[in-house]
């Protein structure tokens, strides 16, 4: 896996997003320079004007796909990159923009834009791997950068790539914080989403708002039931848990029999 220079090819694609994710990027900074005598980023908009054609080896992809257009761009980077890796929320869950895939489309864009006729969009905001095959996806809003680069790490050296999905819990636990549930009545997703942002909602003594996406085998429906029982109404609740990672399978089949 590797270019003419012997180098891996890499390539780094921004759909609909923030472009938070590809800022983690270039933040690794000096970390990200010590992969150069092994990675060649050959498209990085980003970082650099100088963009090189496919094929790529290694393809990361942030943001959702919402547009015609980005449909085919996904296609297009699938059938150009021997891997391709989701990266953060938007691209691996469809985002905090997938919160329009509650609403009727036309609404959306009638409320949000002045001549929603300009506006080519398909009806929903969704993740990369509705449309394509992903080999690795990294949850998160923004990502972690060091999930990024052990991530690439793990890629150069032909390892499967691995990361805890613990609940956020844990990651309180062993910062010592206190729990913002017991010690507040203050919702938080904690017990549901996974963990590596270091439970920096928590820290400051906030509840969680789900940006790594849903852990390994979440049980929404019994945090829901925990949310009922601190006073919220099924709407909020609906709401709380809703929030960024919505679209993602176990979250949307829990809300879909939820607000029935």
């Amino acid at each position: 896996m590797s270019g003419e220079n012997g180098k891996v090819r890499l390539a780094v694609f921004k759909l609909t997003s923030c472009s938070g994710c590809q800022q983690q990027i270039v933040d690794l900074g000096e970390q990200l320079l010590t992969l150069l005598d092994r990675v060649e980023v050959a498209y990085f908009l980003e970082a650099s004007s100088d963009a090189k054609p496919g094929p790529y080896d290694v393809a990361l992809i942030e943001g959702s796909v919402s547009t015609p257009h980005e449909e085919k761009l996904v296609k297009n980077i699938r059938e150009n990159s021997k891997i391709v890796v989701s990266v953060g929320s938007c691209a691996t869950y469809g985002g905090i923009q997938a919160l329009r895939n509650w609403m009727k489309f036309e609404e959306v864009k009638k409320t949000v834009y002045e001549k929603p006729e300009w506006v080519e969009a398909l009806e929903k905001s969704r993740p990369v791997s509705d449309f394509i095959k992903v080999d690795y996806a990294i949850g998160g809003c923004p990502a972690n950068k060091l999930q990024l680069l052990s991530t690439l790490k793990q890629i150069l050296i032909g390892r499967r790539i691995y990361h805890r999905e613990e609940s956020l819990c844990q990651e309180c636990k062993r910062k010592g914080n206190v729990c913002v549930v017991v010690a507040k009545g203050e919702p938080c997703l904690g017990p549901i989403i996974k963990e590596g942002c270091g439970a920096l909602c928590p820290s400051y003594r906030r509840g969680c708002y789900g940006c790594f996406g849903p852990m390994i085998d979440p049980k929404p429906n019994a945090l829901a039931r925990r949310f009922e029982d601190l006073g919220l109404s099924r709407e909020e609740t609906a709401l709380r848990i809703r929030n960024i990672t919505s679209w993602s399978e176990p979250v949307r089949r829990f809300l879909e029999s939820y607000e029935r």
